[in-house]
């Protein structure tokens, strides 16, 4: 990437930008080729879901991540530029469309600011091949026409735009001009008019599968030996008796969860996937790799005394205990290979949501030269945690088991910068939104000892937050 010592926001005029675009065209002339621009500005202070929601558009795709205990919130919608692959090399394939698309970007402004410079939000199904007529491809990754971001105190909006040889450039500084002129006095548009709250009387229910003779059925391969462990999902279809607007919802959730990375990432064919996940996948930031290992549930506690003996008891059950090292074990083999020297601690601790709790052990090393976060993410993906182990066996008989696709459900969604830095979570605790339906997921990992009522009761509990705040 090209970072070219420019102002933005200084000289700010329809005339400055348009004399920069210009020198932008000469260039991509130069080399035959399109640029892509991007022009990073501080703004001040702004929500970057509220914005999103005050200009939804769900014939736009668009992507959102937050994680408010974090103070980071990410936003971008339309398409300066975009890619899809798939099959076993989708995530090289991915990598190699950035870095292409790197060489020939040029940047200005606050590219150096914490959310600065183009982002490329990514987003991977849970299996290499996706089904006819899935709403998602198995890997697409796109960097959007405008972005805000929020770190900390800090806004920073971001225009990015494709400047091609012949460009028309007055429409394209137009554009732009308009876009600055917004962020540096936004104002909020309220959808509650067009989405109005769904009562839970009108919200129609059906589960796909029988998920306690689907589990008993995992059981038996499990004492056959065909795998120790495989994570089962269900899957329940909604009907609202009016719209669902799927920001208005992960708004809930994000107010709810605050400590889990809060996301929706749309088609622009009116497909919206939303959750709020508890699992990082990976992070990179400074050449420094973060990673988890989290399995094995339990429910929060009506007062201090029960929520303290449900911990207890999730600390030293041996099943769940199992279930957790099942995901550690498979991270270190994965990882190790890559030349990294993993550091986590030797016993899982908790990990307390507002309705369930985790064990949860941190994982981080420094990155070698040469590894990439892709790299990481195309050996971690999928962890038992949302598959199973081990991964050859297990991953292979979850679609006859579960009777639907999982598209995007336990799939790797996050974002990369024009830096080698990024974050990946698992698209679990989710739901599917297009309209008034809405098909929600709810899994858990089944090993030697699982009885079937109480994973279906495991599920159920994980449902709650979602139906929830489709219910407002």
């Amino acid at each position: 990437m090209t970072i070219l010592p420019i102002n933005p926001a200084e000289n700010a005029s329809p005339d400055a930008l348009r004399a920069f675009l210009t020198q932008c065209r000469e260039a991509a002339r130069r080399d035959g080729r399109a640029k892509l621009v991007s022009i990073s500005l501080a703004v001040d202070a702004l929500d970057p879901l509220a914005v999103l929601e005050s200009i939804f558009d769900p014939d736009q795709p668009h992507f959102y991540a937050e994680r408010p205990v974090a103070e980071s919130a990410l936003a971008g919608a339309e398409v300066a530029v975009a890619h899809t692959a798939h099959g076993p090399d989708r995530f090289a394939a991915i990598q190699r469309f950035i870095d292409e698309t790197l060489t020939h970007t040029i940047a200005v402004g606050d590219v150096n600011a914490a959310f600065g410079g183009p982002h490329f939000f990514t987003a991977f199904t849970f299996l290499d091949e996706v089904e006819d007529g899935e709403p998602f491809p198995s890997a697409h990754v796109f960097v959007p026409r405008w972005q805000v971001s929020r770190a900390g105190a800090t806004t920073t909006a971001v225009a990015n735009l494709l400047v091609a040889p012949d460009a028309e450039l007055d429409a394209l500084a137009e554009r732009v001009w308009r876009a600055h002129a917004k962020f540096n006095g936004f104002r909020y548009h309220d959808p509650a008019s067009a989405s109005p709250v769904v009562e839970k009387s009108t919200l129609a229910q059906r589960e796909v599968g029988d998920y306690r003779t689907v589990v008993a059925q995992a059981i038996g391969r499990i004492e056959a030996g065909e795998f120790q462990k495989i994570v089962l999902a269900r899957a329940i279809d909604l009907t609202a008796s009016a719209p669902l607007h799927p920001l208005r919802v992960l708004n809930g959730l994000r107010e709810r969860f605050p400590d889990c990375h809060a996301f929706s990432a749309a088609n622009g064919r009116g497909h919206s996937f939303i959750g709020a996940s508890p699992e990082r996948l990976v992070r990179v930031s400074k050449g420094v790799l973060e990673t988890e290992a989290l399995a094995g549930s339990a429910r929060r506690g009506l007062g201090a005394s029960e929520d303290a003996a449900l911990a207890a008891e999730l600390l030293r059950n041996e099943k769940n205990l199992r279930e957790q090292r099942h995901v550690l074990d498979s991270i270190v083999r994965r990882l190790s290979p890559l030349g990294l020297k993993l550091e986590y601690p030797e016993t899982p601790a908790l990990r307390r949501l507002a309705n369930v709790q985790h064990l949860h052990t941190p994982v981080r090393a420094v990155l070698p030269d040469g590894v990439r976060l892709l790299d990481a993410l195309a050996r971690l993906h999928p962890t038992p945690a949302v598959g199973g182990t081990p991964r050859v066996a297990a991953v292979p008989a979850i679609r006859a088991l579960e009777g639907f696709s999982r598209g995007l459900y336990a799939g790797a969604l996050g974002w990369i910068n024009a830096r080698d830095g990024g974050e990946f979570f698992v698209g679990i605790r989710s739901a599917l939104v297009e309209g008034a339906h809405a098909r929600v997921y709810a899994g858990a990992g089944i090993v030697a000892g699982s009885e079937p009522e109480k994973e279906f009761a495991e599920t159920e509990l994980k449902f709650r937050a979602m139906q929830d705040a489709l219910l407002g």
